[in-house]
């Protein structure tokens, strides 16, 4: 009878060998459970017996209670990887996920800002006040580094390097990378540092960003705060902290800066994620060469004439 041990086994094994974060060892939890209870409605005894057609049923499965491709495609990748374990520790002699191909995921560009967007963002605050200064650094930050939101707030004291304009970060999977932010965020840190932080502290912490009580600020903060600013700013589309993110790594490359480094400031562990802001880079070249190149402009303004 398959036991719910080897599930536990394989999560302390994906915690410990693999390095994952917690996050993720909670999806493979929350899959790998509907696949189990799968397999005992069907009777299976012992991973043997698990057959290839039993994982495309369930996948079909999956299908019929409305999740989407993607959804689909993770419960495979978690199915997969919990079948590569099981054949290192000895628990079965086959895989009956080999030759059973991945959902094909149709990847639609992301929105991101444009330059004079984010420069009309950046500009519009005032500093003011001390949380006027804090918001200024939290966000010149963002868009200089690229770093997700969680990491962003997880920055303590010791994380900025000002002299040296980098900093160093924790991501995914618990790894650590060192990113350049540059001299502009870097004089708006030194200014918050200084003049915002000292106000906002209420406690000892060495976490960077505070909230009103000088306690670490939240997402959901921060997420209101860049959501007003982009309002003041007089921005239209629907900005959150990825799409900063996502307009720093299309900025870098539409810049030429090469795609491996792009990469590792982004943290990403497998450059096929970072590839997609080339297609990116791509399709703004194109409408740069519509708008510019005579060419382009003599076929348009024909189209428009006949």
């Amino acid at each position: 009878m398959i036991k719910e041990r080897e599930l536990e086994s394989f999560l302390t094994y994906l915690t410990i060998d693999r390095g994952l974060s917690l996050n993720t060892k909670e999806n493979y939890a929350r899959d790998l459970g509907g696949y189990l209870t799968y397999l005992e409605q069907q009777s299976i005894e012992h991973f043997n017996q698990i057959k290839r057609e039993h994982i495309q049923t369930y996948l079909i499965e999956l299908y019929g209670r409305g999740l989407n491709t993607k959804s689909v495609a993770r419960h495979l990748s978690a199915i997969r990887t919990f079948h590569q374990y099981l054949m290192i520790e000895r628990l079965c002699s086959q895989n009956p996920c080999d030759l059973i191909e991945s959902p094909k995921l149709s990847r639609d560009l992301p929105e991101v800002l444009s330059v004079a967007e984010v420069e009309r963002l950046l500009e519009s605050f005032t500093e003011e006040t001390a949380a006027d200064l804090r918001n200024h650094a939290m966000v010149e930050l963002l868009y200089a580094s690229g770093l997700r939101v969680s990491e962003l707030l997880a920055l303590n004291i010791v994380d900025i390097h000002l002299s040296m304009q980098f900093i160093k970060c924790r991501g995914k999977g618990d790894k650590e990378r060192i990113v350049p932010i540059g001299e502009v965020a870097s004089d708006v840190l030194t200014r918050y540092l200084e003049k915002a932080r000292p106000q906002l502290l209420k406690k000892s912490t060495d976490v960077l960003f505070l909230n009103r009580f000088g306690d670490p600020m939240s997402r959901q903060g921060f997420f209101k705060i860049l959501k007003k600013q982009a309002q003041m700013a007089g921005i239209t589309k629907n900005l959150s902290p990825h799409k900063l993110r996502h307009s720093f790594a299309t900025h870098l490359i539409e810049n030429g800066v090469d795609l491996r480094l792009v990469q590792e400031m982004l943290g990403h562990s497998d450059i096929s994620t970072t590839q997609i802001y080339t297609h990116m880079s791509k399709e703004h070249l194109k409408e740069l060469f519509e708008h510019t190149h005579p060419r382009a402009q003599a076929l348009k303004e024909r189209d428009s004439t006949s």
